[in-house]
């Protein structure tokens, strides 16, 4: 319950943020240009800055086990991501299956879900958040952008180990191995920059919902993709983690990270290589304002 009472708190913190959103686009005090720098803003600036301070923990046995179960648990879930999308989308046309596979696939882990851990669990959940979407990235840049287009290895492998998030886990990893000392007004900053980013990515997510047509979100496909993303997969991990014996913590942490919204790149990929990218748009929006009610309820059951 405890775990529940903390995560309704964080989505009405987050809610406040997406209104204030809402309300910049209206006054065009983001455009579409500002908005699109503050999503790389985020995702190459605050949210790094946000893992590598995660690190600023000790790496005990204790610690080092539960970061491999979070581990091992999202990487069963990509896997079963991946197939269940082959299997649940068969009777969808062709420019619609590959977006519904892909938003199965890849979720919003990092912009929405690392946020959203770090409101509820602090430091300590998102050091174990940040090993849990490693799977995610991998699959984002191999299966993923397979369903769209087919690309060799080497800008598969380049597109991986060059995400700004996968090269801070490292970065970060390295740090607490070596024991590296950092001074602490540079401690200090990482910290600030890190922690704008639940409000920042809030207030981005709240542009992208004016001027939609609310009408458009109630497809019954749509609906479907978010019972699997939103519910289905989150209620097998949590199978999966009663067996393995998971902390009330580590189990929250992927809890919400595994019940995240479809991922933003969706919409980009269709655009890119086209696919319908205004049914991308609906599955992202749709699915993201489904999920402020499904995680706090996913909760009640750890």
């Amino acid at each position: 319950m405890e775990g529940f009472i903390n995560m309704v708190n964080a989505q009405l913190i987050l809610l406040v943020y997406l209104a204030v959103g809402m309300y910049c686009r209206e006054k065009e005090l983001i455009d579409l240009k500002t908005k699109q720098k503050l999503v790389d803003f985020i995702l190459k600036i605050t949210l790094p800055c946000m893992i590598f301070n995660s690190f600023n923990k000790t790496l005990t046995p204790d610690v080092l086990k539960k970061t491999a179960m979070a581990f091992f648990v999202a990487f069963c879930i990509a896997i079963l991501s991946y197939i269940g999308g082959n299997i649940l989308y068969r009777r969808f046309p062709k420019e619609r299956k590959s977006i519904l596979q892909y938003c199965t696939l890849v979720n919003n882990s990092g912009f929405l879900g690392m946020p959203m851990v770090s409101s509820v669990y602090g430091a300590d959940g998102l050091l174990y958040a940040s090993i849990f979407i490693i799977p995610n990235r991998i699959m984002m840049w191999t299966a993923g952008l397979s369903l769209f287009t087919s690309s060799d290895l080497k800008s598969k492998c380049k597109n991986i180990f060059l995400n700004p998030c996968i090269i801070t886990v490292f970065l970060g990893l390295a740090r607490r191995i070596l024991n590296l000392p950092f001074p602490e007004f540079l401690d200090k900053a990482i910290a600030n920059i890190g922690a704008i980013t639940s409000p920042l990515s809030m207030i981005v997510i709240g542009t992208m919902l004016v001027g939609i047509s609310w009408k458009t979100l109630l497809e019954p496909s749509i609906f479907y993709l978010a019972f699997v993303r939103l519910l289905g997969l989150p209620l097998i991990a949590l199978i999966l983690m009663k067996f393995l014996r998971f902390d009330p913590m580590l189990t929250g942490v992927s809890l919400i990270l595994t019940g995240m919204p479809a991922g933003s790149t969706s919409a980009l990929l269709a655009a890119k290589y086209g696919a319908d990218e205004d049914y991308a748009s609906r599955c992202i929006i749709t699915t993201t304002l489904i999920s402020l009610a499904t995680i706090p309820v996913l909760m009640l059951l750890i």
